[in-house]
Parts: C-alpha cells; structure tokens; sequence
C-alpha cells in the first residue's frame, strides 16, 4: 500500500527535536521557525511534557468518556485560570478542525438558524461544516456546501451589519489573528463592534484561536487585545505541543445536555496529559509574556529589513510580506541556512511561527540569514 499523495513534500526526513530545533536522519540541525504550523508551543521534546506523557502512558493512556476522568475536570480548571476564561466550559476533541465543526453545531442548536459569516482569506479547516466557512472553494466538495457562507472583508462592519440586519445569520465566526491567510489581524474596534452586533440580532460570535491562542499572539488568545466575550472560543495546535487535542470554550448561556456533543478519543489520558503539561510549562516559564516581549524586539528588528513590503503580527505569530513570490526563498532558508518557515494562501507571505521559548540569540540568527537570503535572492532561478 503506498499513502494517499496529497502533501507536496520537501526531502527531509526529521527524527528528533529538541527545543527550537530538529535534526533529520542525517544528524543535520534545523532552526524551527515554523513549529509545524504553530502546533510545537512549549519546544521540541520540553523535558516536562515528556515526563509527563510517560508517566501517564505507564498508568493508563485511554477510556471512553463513559467514565470519569479528573484530568479532564484539572485540564478545564487550569485552562480557566491562565485563560481568564473561568466562567466558560470546556468540550474537549481531538483536533481544530472538530472544534469548530462542534461550535458550528453549538451555534445552530442555540438560534435555529443555519447561515454563517466568515472573512475572505479565513481558514477553518478542512470537515464537513468547517471547511464550509473556510475561504478557499478548491478544498469544499459538492457534499460540503450545505448551508449557505457569507464572506466578509476583515474589518469591514458595513457589510457585515448589513447581513446582521436580515436576522437570518447563525454565527459569525473569525480568527484572532488570520493564519493561512497571511497573518491579517482583525482591529480591536472591529471585535468589538462584531460582538455588539451579534448580540443585537441574535447571532452567535465564534472566535477561532487555533492557531493564534495558547499565547502564540502575546495573549493568551489574540481576541483579548479587545474587550469582549466570545460566545464560543475554538482551540487545538499549540494546546498539545504535537499531541492531538482541541477544544471548544462554551459560555455559560450555552446549556448542556445528554449526548448534545460526543467523540470517542477527545479528552483522553494522555491527550490530557499532553495539554496540562503545555500549561504548566507555560505558566512555569512565563511563556506568554516572552511570546509578547520577544516577539515586539522581533518585529522591531525585522522592520529594518530592506526588501521586506510589509511586516505583520503579533507576539511569534508574524507574516513577511515581499513583493515576490517566496518559494524559493524559503527553500533557500531551508536547504542552504537549515531554517523552517512557513507559506501561506498569499504566496507573497512568509509566515513565522516559532516555538514560544525560542530565545533572542536565535531570532538574530534568523534576522542575520534572512538579510543575507535577501541580498542574494536575484541569484535564485524563478
């Protein structure tokens, strides 16, 4: 049996990581400024998570959710506390894309209704209901288009107050900071007259911080920057540093009952052990006020680039924009410098997603390649 080929692959074949780096079967060191997506939050093989995982594989690793399980109840409690989202409730699952299937769902029990608002460039993954209101209608087959999607320019509220107004619309749903779509950031007033409206005419306000949550924006999650109240808030990548997880933060009003949600592996042992060790390394290593003040001193230095249109982002989530496609760029950082970054939906746009504890030594290093990559790329063959 071969795989099913549907990844372009570069010829790398990594076998260990260790903190901001991973070494492949050659024993050749790699800078990770890309994370696998923004999945690795707390570093390569963080000697914590490790431990923890072990330990809880040595015990037990799995049961159904037909039984009780305190690491679920310790996992929602201390997501709560360096959250600030105490008063929601946490529905765990195994990935991003089912977390915002799960909130879709939550959002059309709560009102009846069926139709959605999502923002052009939005990604929201790639099920049923998600990829739906993902911006990107080569991955949406006919079976998938089963309600209707309005798609909204980020941080236009005429349009999007204008559709409001039918009193037709379930959920609006939008990232905390666009990720795929090359690092677009929604503005505070935005946010805030989204929920606003929301509430006026009884829609549901989803915030999808899959990957812009767990500190990666300098925040716990991105939408905080404002002052407002998610309805539901979906999360995943960097909630298992590489261990399948996800999850849906439900508000109160949202009321619960027998067999309203359910999966098989979500919340498991060790997928709870994987995240309360994310947490604690978080909390232990202050990694979100490093996020936020390593990534200011990033942004600064990467400002002074020449050759560099436009710099977004917030916290280690940033975007280079060029004026150029950069695939071989990137390439080049990868084959020739030993660094990993990452594309996005705009193939002009690099996107930067190290691991929160990457240290400022290694962000000049990445500053000093990248200068040089850029000086010489006139050299590289289209």
């Amino acid at each position: 049996m071969k795989l099913f080929d549907v990844y372009p692959l570069f010829d790398i074949h990594p076998t260990k990581g260790e903190g901001c780096y991973v070494y492949d079967d050659q024993e050749t060191k790699y800078l990770d400024f890309y994370g696998g997506h923004a999945v690795v939050s707390i570093g390569h093989s963080h000697p914590h998570y490790v431990k923890k995982i072990t330990n809880q594989l040595q015990n037990i690793g799995f049961y159904s959710n037909s039984v009780q399980n305190k690491l679920q109840k310790e996992l929602a409690q201390k997501l709560g506390e360096l959250s600030n989202c105490e008063n929601y409730n946490l529905f765990l699952c195994n990935s991003g894309a089912e977390a915002n299937e799960n909130a879709l769902k939550l959002a059309s029990f709560q009102n009846g209704k069926t139709k959605i608002i999502a923002f052009k460039k939005g990604f929201h993954g790639r099920t049923s209901a998600a990829v739906n209101v993902t911006d990107k209608a080569a991955i949406q087959a006919p079976i998938n288009k089963t309600f209707v999607t309005e798609y909204h320019e980020l941080n236009h509220i005429e349009s999007v107050e204008t559709s409001l107004k039918n009193g037709d619309i379930c959920a609006v749903i939008i990232e905390g900071i666009q990720g795929i779509g090359g690092i677009e950031i929604p503005q505070p007033e935005f946010l805030e007259q989204l929920e606003t409206l929301c509430k006026k005419y009884n829609t549901i306000l989803i915030l999808d911080e899959i990957q812009s949550g767990y500190g990666r924006s300098g925040h716990f999650f991105a939408f905080q920057k404002a002052a407002i109240t998610p309805d539901l808030i979906t999360i995943a990548k960097g909630m298992g540093n590489g261990f399948p997880i996800g999850g849906v933060l439900i508000h109160p009003k949202f009321k619960a009952k027998y067999g309203l949600l359910g999966t098989t592996f979500g919340g498991n042992h060790l997928a709870c052990a994987a995240g309360l060790a994310v947490l604690e390394v978080l909390e232990k290593e202050d990694l979100i006020a490093h996020s936020k003040n390593l990534g200011n001193y990033f942004l600064q230095q990467l400002k002074t680039i020449e050759g560099i249109q436009e710099v977004r982002g917030s916290g280690l989530m940033i975007g280079l924009e060029f004026d150029f496609p950069i695939k071989n760029l990137r390439k080049q950082l990868l084959f020739e410098e030993k660094i990993f970054t990452g594309s996005s939906s705009n193939p002009n746009v690099m996107r930067l997603l190290p691991p929160l504890n990457i240290q400022k030594e290694q962000v000049d290093f990445f500053i000093k390649k990248l200068k040089a990559t850029i000086k010489t790329y006139t050299s590289i063959p289209a």
